[in-house]
């Protein structure tokens, strides 16, 4: 009988070290959440830009698909942040890069990144810009869900270099994740 409580013990250590190591182990599914989620971008003041992005639960992680217009040409910083708070004219409300984790930025498909980083979108020589991601890290489900965080479009490309935020610049637009 002291052998079966002692073999007991071990594996729920065992167990409780996987979870440890594992932060997707302590954030279980929760079925009620919506399994869709979108924002309106709006422009921040002095900017044009504006757009739409929706977030979808799919196989093997969330679908994410915008499309900005009235962007300078080029790349820009596309980054979810912590507060769903877009009440400044500039976006600063809406904080910094979502990171519950406390992981280095980095790039979408860097193992190190924040849960925010997706990486650049890039406009075209009219303003326009598509972007489409099947993203691992990203949920609209877990206790890490993205919904009630603000989505920002910014002036500079993210070089997934610079500590903290990847020298993306300023917010160009900015809407809450619904």
């Amino acid at each position: 009988m002291k052998k079966l409580w002692i073999l007991g013990f071990c594996a729920l250590f065992v167990c409780d070290a996987l979870q440890a190591a594992d932060p997707s182990k302590n954030c279980p599914q929760e079925p009620n959440r919506p399994r869709m989620a979108s924002a309106q971008l709006n422009p921040a003041k002095g900017c044009g830009a504006y757009g739409y992005v929706t977030f979808t639960e799919a196989e093997g992680g969330t679908l994410i698909v915008a499309d900005v217009e009235n962007l300078e040409p080029g790349k820009h910083g596309f980054v979810i942040h912590e507060y769903g708070d877009c009440s400044a004219p500039d976006g600063s409300s809406t904080g910094g890069h979502y990171n519950p984790t406390v992981a280095r930025h980095g790039g979408p498909d860097h193992l190190c990144r924040h849960i925010g980083d997706l990486g650049n979108i890039v406009a075209d020589e009219f303003g326009h810009a598509h972007y489409e991601r099947l993203d691992k890290v990203v949920s609209l489900t877990n206790c890490y869900s993205i919904i009630g965080k603000s989505i920002c479009v910014h002036a500079n490309a993210d070089d997934y270099n610079t500590q903290p935020t990847g020298n993306v610049g300023g917010r160009v637009a900015f809407g809450v994740i619904e």
